[in-house]
């Protein structure tokens, strides 16, 4: 087995552990960013083998340049969206903003 085979290749931003809808970005993401170990990461994620998490932390040390592009492209965009959409929010987040508003008004005045 090639230890491409762990990994389905949808586009060039998009590689999933095979036979989970888990993103390689979600396991490297905790083991580069949060330092957690393979053992914490398989705990987390119940659809997740520690040989798939091993597969993805070689892949990532076989070929850390591509990935550290491909974590960095998947940071920035998740950085776009998230300004996307606190300029634009939903009518249900919207909503969950006022109510916010309110509480902490009410709050507010009852100290």
């Amino acid at each position: 087995m090639q230890l491409e085979d762990y990994f389905d290749f949808l586009a060039p931003n998009d590689i999933r552990v095979k036979g989970t809808r888990v993103g390689i970005e979600t396991i490297l993401y905790d083991y580069v960013h949060r330092s957690r170990s393979p053992q914490d990461i398989v705990a987390s994620y119940p659809s997740l083998t520690q040989e798939q998490v091993y597969a993805t932390i070689t892949y990532y040390l076989h070929n850390k340049e591509k990935v550290n592009a491909y974590l960095t492209n998947w940071l920035e965009n998740a950085r776009l969206r998230r300004e996307e959409q606190d300029r634009n929010p939903s009518p249900a987040i919207q909503k969950l903003r006022r109510i916010m508003a309110e509480r902490e008004s009410a709050m507010a005045i009852q100290q």
